[in-house]
């Protein structure tokens, strides 16, 4: 069985009524991660939120009243994509205020291409969406450490410590996608193959 992205209960809180479109590493970038979330948690313990699972989130959005809505648009466009690859080339963090630690993935041609294609998809909409960046900005990456309650000094020294370029990265290819929503302070998935016409 799979393994919730969130299980943190004020994460939880704080996610109540958004929907994210995200993939599900399994194989090597997965493993590859666990390893880095691993050392983490040996050096920090449960002074720090980590995520559940790997994934990479696509997109955020915010219709508590038009799930329905969503997910249709998410299955649609799921069914037109191909297979992802996914490319983890290093180890970085994003810095205060977000102070996490992130498994950095290759601009893969899939990666790219199903981030342009879901903007069209929802262009196409008036969902509402958050935190949405432009292509050229967007850093495909897994949240491996959420450690905004780090003072600054620890901060910088664990982002320090942790920073590293793999000279083999780790890559794998999915297959599908998933549809997450955050309801009753609870975690919901669907599961839609990509490229399933």
């Amino acid at each position: 069985m799979a393994h919730d992205f969130m299980t943190d209960q004020g994460q939880l809180r704080d996610l109540e009524g958004q929907q994210y479109i995200v993939l599900r590493p399994t194989g090597a970038v997965m493993r590859e991660f666990d390893s880095v979330q691993d050392a983490a948690r040996q050096r920090l313990g449960d002074t720090v939120r980590y995520p559940g699972a790997a994934h990479v989130t696509l997109r955020g959005l915010y219709e508590p009243e038009r799930v329905d809505a969503v997910r249709d648009t998410v299955r649609e466009w799921a069914a037109q994509q191909h297979p992802i690859d996914l490319v983890f080339e290093a180890v970085d963090a994003f810095p205060a205020p977000w102070q996490i630690v992130i498994a950095r993935l290759g601009r893969t041609p899939g990666l790219l291409h199903a981030y342009a294609s879901l903007t069209e998809a929802l262009d196409r909409t008036d969902l509402r969406r958050i935190g949405e960046l432009p292509l050229d900005d967007w850093t495909f990456h897994l949240s491996a450490v959420y450690a905004k309650t780090l003072a600054p000094e620890a901060w910088t020294t664990l982002a320090d410590d942790m920073r590293h370029e793999y000279d083999s990265p780790a890559a794998e290819t999915v297959a599908d996608v998933e549809f997450v929503t955050y309801a009753g302070a609870a975690e919901h998935r669907e599961v839609f193959p990509l490229g399933a016409r």
